[in-house]
């Protein structure tokens, strides 16, 4: 008779077992057996057949189960984790049953009823590598979930597994994705403010050529600012509405993910010095277009139209309202062209700023007086020689000079003030930092990024709870940041001492790779994980090979000698250089 040929399938397959079961073996085997035989039945055998999976087998501390998808076997383990909780809760003595699990997706053979393969070998390895009350994916299965479920998850790297040829990308689902999971149901809309809220979506290019992309960008930008300089207002960030850019995403979706009211949409076209602007107002609660207009007029006043289309929104959002005085506009629309482009690349890498300071130098030659490219060439200055290795004379003194020129240039543009307010208060010019602060959130209270940045010095002196409320104002403007207000969160998070906190943020995938996982390796040394603490050390340093300890804490401008101490004591303990 022929050997019957095995078969193969592709399958999500999740092992799980119990921490500590020869202990609650010898502790209480009769109630320990009975326990486990009630958890399977009316937790475990429910939840799989909700999620269409199929127990493979069971072993005496653990269980290997099937699915055909990842997104139903992640589901499945973390409400699986999630119904063990409660029933331990239920308990009155203290012998909880604690699992941990792993999930993988890969070829599996199957023979008879049972299953053999890598793909089983790599779930069991997972599972043993997890955490009491922790699951551990691989880089598989967290491709197919990451954005499909709203879960948070740690990056613990490449592992290497036995028996397995290469290593395996792992990562942990956090804690608190656990605990706080509440089903599949949407997440809940942010509330709405007190103020008329607002949004400008990415007007949409509608000339034949790409180039202009980079001018209409401009346009929904300076709309942005002009619309959060009105203090009656509450305006989103440019950040966090790009991030619907290119995307075909029902408006009232989109209002509710940002939390505002109301949504502005609308295109541009650029063509033979000319510029056409179609813009309305929608009401995403009673889906009324509030008001719609169409603008065809000479390039040279397109800073008019805007002026134009901000008036309009801010009259049929609240009435006359106070603004503010008139920012400073460019006096040629060449350097216009090349500062927009400038603001794409900032606050991203040293290759970026080298760009950004090469055009906005650019543009300051054909219009001196453009206060907006002065702040952005001191900014990118700045963050050249004090994170990116640039050489600090003449970029210091350079950068200082930079963006007092740009708020002599327009004092009426808060972006200007909280720039240099940055920059002289990591010169220890704190009274007059304070001070540039202070004018930009007057000029303009919604101003995300100054929000965030302040952050910085308001930890480094001391206060970092008042740093994480100034982070978390900034995250409500901005709810799709960019990854430095993690890193500014995180920092805040570990001078409070809440280390597990600060791990959680700073493993975000918007800012784990960046200067901030120096401060992710101080916090798992504060807790106890000098293993990971000295990879992600070491990781830190392939990035940054000439950092010390010595030479940060003598150049950062702390305020507080007992929040250095708690930073250099963190970094020693993670194995960072002296």
């Amino acid at each position: 008779m022929a050997e019957e040929r095995a078969q193969r399938r592709l399958a999500a397959i999740m092992a799980a077992d119990v921490v500590g079961y020869s202990r609650l073996m010898e502790r209480d085997e009769q109630g320990t057996l009975a326990a486990l035989k009630e958890r399977r039945r009316g937790i475990l055998e429910p939840l799989v057949r909700e999620h269409h999976g199929r127990i493979v087998k069971v072993m005496g501390d653990g269980v290997l189960v099937e699915f055909a998808s990842a997104v139903n076997a992640v589901t499945c383990a973390v409400e699986f984790q999630k119904g063990m909780i409660a029933a331990n809760q239920d308990r009155a003595d203290d012998r909880h049953i604690v699992l941990r699990i792993g999930i993988n997706l890969g070829d599996v053979v199957v023979e008879g009823g049972d299953l053999f393969g890598d793909g089983v070998i790599v779930a069991v390895r997972l599972q043993a590598i997890a955490g009491p009350g922790d699951i551990c994916i691989s880089g598989s299965v967290y491709d197919q979930v990451k954005r499909k479920l709203d879960f948070s998850f740690d990056e613990l790297g490449p592992q290497a597994i036995k028996n397995i040829a290469e290593p395996v990308a792992v990562y942990r689902i956090v804690s608190s994705t656990i605990s706080e999971y509440q089903g599949p149901a949407a997440k809940a809309p942010l509330p709405l403010p007190a103020k008329p809220s607002i949004a400008v979506l990415p007007f949409t290019n509608m000339s034949n050529d790409p180039e202009q992309e980079a001018f209409v960008d401009g346009l929904t930008e300076d709309l942005i600012t002009d619309l959060s300089r009105t203090s009656g207002l509450f305006v989103i960030a440019s950040n966090s509405v790009f991030a619907y850019k290119g995307r075909h995403v029902d408006v009232r979706r989109i209002a509710r993910e940002l939390g505002v009211r109301y949504l502005l949409e609308g295109s541009a076209r650029r063509a033979a010095r000319r510029v056409r602007i179609n813009a309305q107002l929608i009401d995403s609660i009673g889906g009324d277009h509030l008001w719609a207009e169409r603008f065809d007029r000479s390039l040279e006043d397109i800073f008019a139209v805007q002026d134009e289309v901000t008036g309009k929104i801010i009259e049929a959002l609240a009435g006359r309202l106070t603004t503010q005085p008139a920012r400073n506009r460019p006096a040629n629309l060449e350097a216009y062209d090349l500062c927009v482009r400038a603001r794409a690349l900032g606050m991203q890498t040293a290759i970026a700023a080298k760009e950004a300071i090469f055009l906005l130098e650019a543009a300051i030659a054909l219009d001196p007086e453009y206060a907006e490219a002065h702040r952005w060439l001191a900014l990118n200055l700045w963050l050249g020689w004090e994170f990116w290795g640039e050489p600090m004379d003449p970029n210091r003194a350079r950068a200082l000079a930079e963006a007092q020129q740009a708020v002599a240039l327009d004092p009426n543009d808060a972006g200007n003030h909280w720039v240099l307010g940055i920059i002289l208060g990591h010169e220890r010019r704190w009274a007059e930092s304070d001070a540039e602060f202070d004018a930009t959130v007057k000029l303009d209270p919604n101003y995300a990024d100054a929000w965030a940045m302040r952050s910085d010095l308001i930890t480094l002196n001391g206060r970092p709870a008042d740093g994480v409320e100034h982070v978390r104002k900034a995250l409500r403007l901005n709810p799709h940041p960019p990854g430095w207000y993690y890193w500014m969160l995180g920092q805040a998070q570990y001078a409070l001492r809440d280390y597990e906190s600060a791990v959680q943020t700073l493993r975000r995938p918007e800012t784990y790779r960046t200067t901030s996982r120096r401060i992710l390796a101080a916090s798992l040394a504060q807790l106890g994980r000098p293993e990971e603490a000295r990879r992600e050390a070491q990781m830190f340093m392939m990035s940054n090979p000439n950092f010390t300890i010595r030479h940060w804490s003598a150049s950062q401008p702390f305020r507080d000698e007992n929040v250095r101490r708690h930073f250099v004591e963190g970094y020693r303990l993670a194995g960072l250089p002296e």
